[in-house]
């Protein structure tokens, strides 16, 4: 494995009210030098996307209006975590805020990146199970849906055309291994 890269400059090229866009000069073992752009992290914290096991064959979906794409998408409930809180403590108030149930066995199951060479965002991938009524007051728009589903019938799902994110795709199917494993 070669010596990691070094960042020789960073600098903040563009801003928003979510994002920033920094650039990053940096050099290799190598000797050769590049620059590189990269949506960094607007804040502090991270994200959370949660798998809500009603049961153990039943996974509670949620359908919200996607801007990126501007249409209803169906998938995890998803949220970041605010300041001085852990990601398993954001992924219980989130399920909470979005989903109307809160959790008492949280689970980490991994870590996903999206576009590692050009985003520093990284989600942690919670399984909640052991749920209980509790609903909290969220930041969204409107009521989201609550969808019970079927884990193993994801493929079904997947051909509606309705789920296209890849962080609850992925993170689907990563539960259905680590449940085949218990």
């Amino acid at each position: 494995m070669p010596e990691k890269p070094t960042i020789l400059n960073k600098t903040t090229i563009a801003k928003s009210r979510l994002f920033r866009i920094e650039s990053l000069d940096i050099k290799f073992s190598n000797g050769e030098l590049r620059n590189y752009e990269r949506l960094a992290r607007g804040r502090p914290g991270g994200a959370v996307l949660i798998v809500p096991m009603l049961d153990s064959e039943t996974v509670l979906l949620i359908r919200e209006y996607s801007a990126g794409v501007h249409r209803y998408e169906v998938g995890l409930p998803k949220g970041k975590t605010d300041e001085g809180e852990s990601f398993l403590e954001a992924a219980n108030r989130e399920l909470k805020e979005e989903v109307g149930f809160g959790a008492r066995k949280l689970h980490h199951l991994s870590s996903l990146s999206l576009a590692p060479s050009y985003l520093e965002h990284t989600t942690e991938i919670v399984i909640a199970q052991d749920l209980y009524a509790e609903k909290l007051l969220g930041d969204e728009p409107e009521e989201l849906e609550v969808i019970p589903w079927k884990i193993n019938n994801i493929n079904a799902l997947l051909a509606t055309g309705k789920c296209t994110e890849a962080r609850s795709i992925a993170a689907l199917f990563m539960t259905i291994e680590y449940f085949k494993k218990q």
